[in-house]
């Protein structure tokens, strides 16, 4: 069905059908009944202003029949859906397991030796993956279109998710339950690659990630980080009130603090507020906004920082 998103997991297909099915029963359904309608409305109009209306009675037949047929149907639908939702909420054996913790408005994840990414969740192709989830705020949903697996993430208790990736690409993750001002930017991105890519990937042979920095000027690495690890979703680049104090003319400009205190803002300032935005020795929150960026630690390398100082300057 091209009218529906790319389907890369084991789970899309059953889904799928239980769409086609739902759809099939409806369409036929209207069509059967707005058949009925008409063929009714002329075969029983008054011809004449001397036609009485006939005496009715029940038909038990009839009663019978549109009683039992939904019912039927309904029953299929439920057994059709709950047989797959049990595969859903089935976790295998073998299932490799990553943490998700979604924040105002960003995600990030968690892999079992430790390693950690933003806003880009990394899985081996035809793997049974379960993403045990919790929020550090409010309500989110975790949604991927492609694998058709959607689930609810709420503050002091996990939920999870099982799937199976079948096809390898990058898909988007979204955010969809309403969450606040930037609610609409909480995207991120899942890469699917082969267990080969995957091995390289998990054991740190990162080249080919910072080759594609390579050729570019940090700046222009900056600017792209500002997109891809959610910085978009608080910070302005145009002078614009956010969630966040906009990156409009900040480098060099002096910063004043709830606490009453002050500091120009230069790369160590900056570095520190990604950092240790809300906690730490060296948390500092600007005055007039609320205690709500997450800490970037161990989610940006030393390497990314410096471009984002970097774009930022460029920023007048």
């Amino acid at each position: 069905m091209n009218w529906l998103p790319t389907s890369a997991s084991t789970f899309a297909p059953q889904v799928d059908s239980i769409l086609f099915l739902v759809t099939i029963i409806s369409v036929v359904s209207i069509i059967l009944v707005s058949f009925m309608l008409i063929y009714f409305v002329f075969k029983y109009k008054r011809k004449s202003a001397n036609d009485q209306t006939p005496a009715i009675t029940h038909d038990s037949f009839l009663e019978t029949l549109w009683t039992v047929i939904p019912t039927i149907l309904c029953i299929v639908i439920f057994i059709y859906g709950y047989v797959y939702y049990d595969r859903y909420t089935t976790t295998p054996k073998d299932a490799y397991e990553i943490n998700v913790t979604a924040r105002r408005w960003s995600w990030s994840f968690a892999y079992p030796n430790g390693k950690k990414t933003f806003n880009e969740l990394y899985v081996p192709i035809n793997k049974p993956i379960r993403l045990v989830m919790q929020s550090d705020d409010v309500l989110h949903s975790f949604f991927v279109p492609a694998f058709r697996v959607k689930q609810d993430l709420i503050g002091n208790r996990y939920t999870f998710i099982n799937f199976t990736p079948t096809k390898e690409g990058v898909f988007d993750i979204y955010c969809t339950e309403y969450c606040g001002l930037s609610h609409s930017d909480m995207i991120a991105k899942v890469h699917v690659v082969s267990e080969f890519e995957y091995a390289k990937w998990e054991s740190g042979e990162e080249a080919k990630v910072e080759n594609a920095y390579a050729d570019m000027a940090p700046s222009k690495v900056g600017e792209q980080l500002y997109s891809s690890k959610g910085c978009v979703a608080c910070h302005s680049i145009d002078g614009a009130n956010g969630v966040g104090p906009s990156w409009k003319a900040l480098y060099g400009k002096k910063r004043e603090f709830t606490d009453g205190s002050s500091e120009l803002a230069d790369e160590n300032y900056i570095k520190n507020s990604i950092l240790y935005p809300v906690k730490g020795p060296d948390a500092k929150l600007v005055k007039g906004y609320g205690p709500v960026m997450p800490s970037y630690q161990g989610l940006l390398s030393d390497s990314e920082i410096t471009a984002i100082i970097e774009y930022i300057k460029t920023i007048k």
